[in-house]
């Protein structure tokens, strides 16, 4: 799979659902064994087994929507131990999976897959110009 942003995301943002600016998002580092991405059925975090995520973010920060592009500061994930990791994926966190809308999938980009050690893990979005994804 490519990196893709799930439709009912998509669905989500048209609809007023997510904002982008003023909605906690995070992501999950995780792997494809205990998870198949459903890029056009997958709606909320629930979706995503709890087996398959290996480490989660604190909130982004500085988050900005120029012209359609989703940006933020680079992410930190700390201490990380677990399985290979394939996937990330991003989501508004609204505190409760069943209702965290999930954003992009991701599994084509430096560094992936990743084996953590136990150090911390960098997340460094794309700095051209679609940054972390384009609507």
């Amino acid at each position: 799979m490519a990196n893709a942003l799930y439709g009912l995301g998509r669905e989500g943002f048209l609809g007023s659902s997510i904002d982008w600016i003023s909605n906690t998002i995070k992501l999950v580092l995780g792997t494809t064994g205990s998870y198949t991405v459903a890029i056009d059925t997958h709606q909320f975090l629930s979706s995503v087994a709890g087996g398959a995520r290996v480490a989660t973010s604190s909130a982004f920060s500085n988050k900005t929507k120029t012209l359609g592009v989703a940006d933020a500061d680079d992410v930190l994930l700390s201490s990380v131990t677990g399985s290979t990791c394939q996937f990330i994926i991003i989501y508004q966190d609204t505190g409760s999976d069943a209702t965290s809308r999930l954003i992009a999938y991701i599994d084509t980009a430096t560094g992936l897959p990743v084996t953590p050690n136990g150090g911390n893990i960098t997340i460094q979005f794309d700095s051209g110009a679609n940054r972390i994804f384009k609507l």
